[in-house]
């Protein structure tokens, strides 16, 4: 389940949560949205508690969807300490989608495992990109 999130939550369960958060900006009448959604269910489940999955209804929230000068529904947005790290919007397909998302998940999950060590020594830094 994701959780839904709005004006009066979003800078409590987002801006200043302890983990990544990607946010689906979507709307009831979006084909898309629904299309994608399954997709999202399955990142959150491989991802676990490195990535927090939000939704936020944008026809609802005029302020946020204002304040992230959406274009397009849906509109994906991956905020890290409250910074927009990525935006992926536009996306013709699936395909495009999972590809982004995997990149997402893939960066985490490694980055955690890198700090899993208990040698110093053994630590293998990596340089991770995020945001377009």
């Amino acid at each position: 389940m994701v959780l839904s999130v709005n004006e009066r939550t979003f800078t409590k369960e987002v801006l200043e949560s302890q983990v990544p958060v990607l946010v689906n900006f979507e709307a009831p009448w979006c084909g898309l949205c629904r299309i994608i959604k399954p997709l999202l269910l399955r990142f959150k489940s491989q991802c676990g508690d490195e990535i927090k999955l939000v939704g936020v209804n944008a026809d609802d929230n005029f302020k946020l969807a204002n304040t992230y000068r959406l274009k397009t529904l849906p509109t994906l947005l991956l905020i890290e300490n409250g910074i927009v790290r990525k935006r992926l919007e536009g996306f013709s397909g699936r395909e495009d989608l999972s590809a982004a998302l995997c990149e997402i998940k893939e960066s985490y999950t490694n980055l955690s495992l890198t700090y899993s060590s208990s040698k110093t020594s053994e630590l293998d830094y990596r340089t991770i990109r995020l945001g377009a």
